[in-house]
């Protein structure tokens, strides 16, 4: 019952979260408020590289104190980030909100995807369950994007100051969510290998482990690679496409709704692995989110490119839960937040400078990021099916 318990609150956490109601003019809000696309690409970089500093002595911590004080401090700070946001004014106010999320997302990193599968099944099931779990927790982050963009587009339109306050409300309850998380078990706090992991010599042996690990670098570059592609043309780009093309801010609302809509498919993802295997899914998925980048990057047409966008949110939701399933099946060590920290210090890494490779090419081409985006995938789905565990 604690397991279940800690699935159906993390769920709650996933959704109100995904709230953002400020998520469909999230570039022109930035705009709004003096900060331009090079800038927010610079905020951005510097944002993961404060995640990559982070990261491995988060995600160490987090195996000491254990995930639920971890997901309480992290989902607090996650709040204020957002009321910090609702009053944030040119760059330096919105470079704070992404420090604090900085610390965040390098606390949360593992440790929710690590609460979710220490809660499954175990044994032989664990597998299974595990990557339906992921998929319905990133779908119910996708849903909670669609009820945010519902309700900006229906109430809230060009009023941005209320969408980020309302932002600011729907953390603040999955801040108070995170109380209701119970400890699991599967991990000992004063267990031999969280002593050595708090010793030079444990993090020097964790690192070791890991770049010694080839196929686990290449395989996390690939991931990156796509991971990044996916965040800046969904999250930022897609705005300035969707100017190109003439539409208005309520048209751009109406389709985020139906981009997000597209997202809620992650649950789909152990379906489709165990129909056509975790190779094959892997392969149709980055060849899909390429070939939406092309499109992308030479349409002005409205319809075209929403079509482009909606292929690459469905392309990153399903490969979503089945990379993640990926990492954790990997990970022998009790310290799992730890690995999986180390693993996000490699994503992070990759996502500085292809940021800023976006930013640069969007203040000059627009086509020119999008295109950007094609060579991403296609490198990134070379090392990922070259260097996949078998």
């Amino acid at each position: 019952m604690k397991r279940k318990r800690n699935i159906y609150i993390m769920y709650a956490i996933a959704l109100l979260q995904g709230m953002v109601f400020y998520g469909p003019i999230a570039t022109l809000y930035r705009q709004a408020q003096g900060v331009s696309v090079l800038q927010i690409t610079i905020i951005e970089s510097i944002s993961l590289a404060l995640c990559l500093l982070l990261e491995f002595p988060w995600g160490v911590l987090a195996d000491k104190i254990g995930y639920r004080k971890t997901m309480i401090i992290c989902n607090l700070l996650y709040f204020i980030s957002k009321i910090v946001f609702w009053q944030a004014s040119g760059f330096a106010m919105f470079l704070l909100e992404r420090i604090l999320i900085s610390i965040v997302i390098s606390g949360l990193s593992g440790v929710d995807t690590a609460l979710l599968y220490l809660s499954c099944n175990q044994d032989d099931e664990r597998k299974r369950e595990s990557q339906q779990v992921f998929g319905v927790y990133n779908s119910l982050q996708e849903a909670g994007l669609l009820i945010a963009a519902f309700v900006f587009s229906v109430a809230v339109k060009d009023n941005y100051e209320l969408s980020a306050l309302l932002t600011v409300v729907s953390y603040g309850i999955a801040a108070l969510c995170s109380f209701g998380i119970v400890t699991v078990e599967g991990r000992r706090e004063d267990s031999a290998d969280t002593q050595e992991a708090f010793s030079f010599s444990g993090i020097f042996s964790f690192l070791r482990q890991t770049l010694k690990d080839k196929s686990l670098l290449l395989f996390l570059v690939g991931v990156a690679l796509f991971n990044e592609t996916h965040q800046i043309i969904t999250v930022f780009l897609n705005q300035l496409q969707y100017v190109k093309c003439g539409l208005s801010d309520a048209a751009i609302g109406y389709i985020y709704i139906l981009v997000t809509i597209a997202g809620l498919c992650g649950f789909l993802s152990s379906k489709l692995t165990e129909r056509i295997g975790a190779a094959r899914t892997a392969a149709v998925l980055f060849a899909a989110a390429a070939m939406s980048c092309a499109v992308l990057a030479f349409t002005a047409n409205p319809l075209c490119s929403v079509l482009g966008m909606l292929i690459l949110r469905v392309s990153f939701s399903l490969l979503q839960p089945l990379q993640t399933e990926m990492q954790n099946r990997r990970i022998t060590t009790s310290n799992r937040a730890t690995a999986l920290s180390i693993n996000a210090v490699i994503l992070d890494s990759v996502g500085i400078g292809t940021n800023l490779v976006f930013g640069a090419l969007a203040e000059y081409s627009l086509a020119g990021a999008l295109l950007f985006g094609v060579l991403l995938c296609a490198v990134g789905g070379i090392l990922y099916l070259r260097n996949t565990s078998k």
